[in-house]
């Protein structure tokens, strides 16, 4: 009878950003198979307030509140020559809870979600190791280095050199690695060292039962606006979202402005920074910050709108906005890993002109919108579940079918 170690970044409790909602899926199938065990860090009340969720779910877990200041972080990086990323995720009362799990229960393998947990993973642990990384995280850092000068730009450009060597070390030492989509998986391959590890995608669902227009009410507070209303939805205190809305509010929007004076850009989710708290308010754009339910805002709006960059994985709010049948105008980044149909369930845009003249072709032809939105819903409903990504976790968890295998 096998067990598992769960180890994860941020409690998966809510799933209510991209991160989360893959940990959440995941963990639940794990508990379908074995016993699970979870150490995992929580950021806020917010988190805090889901445990008795993991509770009920975990064999058991350590939920440990991460308090280490980003600047403290960054010092024992430079020092220990190791990642911010790895750094700002480290503590003593987790690696001993791993010990302690790993001395008095029969674990067969360890689930490392996100490679920030990999320093968790003994050496000495002689079962299976499965690391998902779920996107390349210093292809993101190098990025961002090349994009910015001064101090911000070293720092980045460290990051994500030395994160490089971290993921090769992790990838390394697990059994098998696991990206989000195949594009990840070629991506992460090719910056490995030949034949270092065994890769494989695992791709992201969504919950299109859940993700239903028919089961949500329009949000008021976004219904009274006039049409078209844009939407964009995330994690707001990440940089890739922060600078797709404001490439959206500067570049595009007011190109549809042009020939929509009453055209309005909301962006939803929560952590905002003050730099688009300043914007709500202005020239059409409303940044709302955390809402009780995405649902309803997604259902009261028109055309969602995500022009990122930098887009690493398969988006989410992509996905959610399909199954809530509303049309997408996006970039190439942002559809990456979601073999739709470019055209008939969404439109990719290559510049910013043209996914200001995406947007306005979709409000000026309401019936072609419609259309859209509806072929898109089918499309996540038929490609894209939950119950069909993860088919295949019991044989990458248990290969040679150690564990339990639902036999409660």
């Amino acid at each position: 009878m096998g067990e598992i170690l769960f180890l994860a970044h941020r409690i998966p409790f809510p799933p209510d950003r991209g991160d989360k909602i893959r940990s959440h899926h995941i963990l639940k199938k794990l508990a379908q198979l074995a016993p699970v065990h979870v150490a995992t860090f929580a950021d806020d009340e917010h988190d805090f307030a889901a445990e008795p969720q993991l509770s009920a779910l975990a064999a058991s877990y350590r939920l440990e509140r991460r308090t280490k200041p980003l600047p403290i972080a960054g010092i024992e990086a430079l020092v220990s020559a190791k990642p911010v990323s790895v750094t700002a995720f480290h503590s003593r009362a987790l690696e001993s809870y791993v010990a302690q799990v790993l001395a008095s229960h029969p674990i067969d393998t360890i689930y490392v979600f996100s490679g920030q947990m990999g320093q968790y993973v003994p050496d000495s642990f002689p079962g299976r190791v499965v690391a998902d990384f779920v996107d390349v995280d210093s292809a993101k850092f190098e990025a961002y280095g090349a994009k910015k000068t001064g101090p911000r730009g070293w720092i980045d450009t460290r990051e994500g050199r030395v994160l490089r060597a971290e993921e090769a070390r992790m990838a390394a030492r697990a059994d098998l690695s696991l990206l989000i989509s195949d594009a990840e998986v070629a991506l992460f391959r090719n910056r490995l060292p030949h034949g270092a590890a065994r890769i494989e995608a695992l791709a992201n669902g969504i919950d299109a039962v859940s993700f239903d227009p028919a089961l949500a009410a329009p949000e008021p507070q976004l219904a009274h606006f006039a049409a078209p209303r844009l939407i964009f939805t995330g994690q707001m205190d990440y940089a890739p979202n922060i600078e797709a809305a404001e490439r959206a509010i500067d570049a595009i929007l007011p190109r549809v402005r042009e020939a929509f004076t009453d055209a309005s850009f909301h962006v939803v989710g929560r952590n905002p920074p003050q730099r688009l708290l300043d914007r709500h308010g202005r020239n059409g754009a409303f940044v709302w910050g955390r809402v009780p339910d995405m649902r309803a805002w997604l259902r009261a709006a028109d055309i969602a709108l995500v022009p990122l960059s930098i887009g690493r994985g398969v988006q989410n709010k992509v996905l959610e906005a399909m199954a809530m049948q509303l049309p997408v105008v996006l970039t190439a980044e942002a559809a990456t890993g979601i073999a739709a149909s470019d055209g008939r369930d969404f439109v990719v845009g290559k510049s910013d002109a043209a996914l200001a003249e995406a947007v306005i072709a979709l409000a000026r032809h309401p019936d072609e919108a419609e259309a859209m939105g509806k072929s898109a819903r089918r499309f996540v409903i038929e490609n894209a579940s939950w119950e069909a990504a993860l088919a295949g976790l019991a044989d990458i968890v248990f290969p040679d079918g150690a564990s339990v295998r639902n036999a409660a």
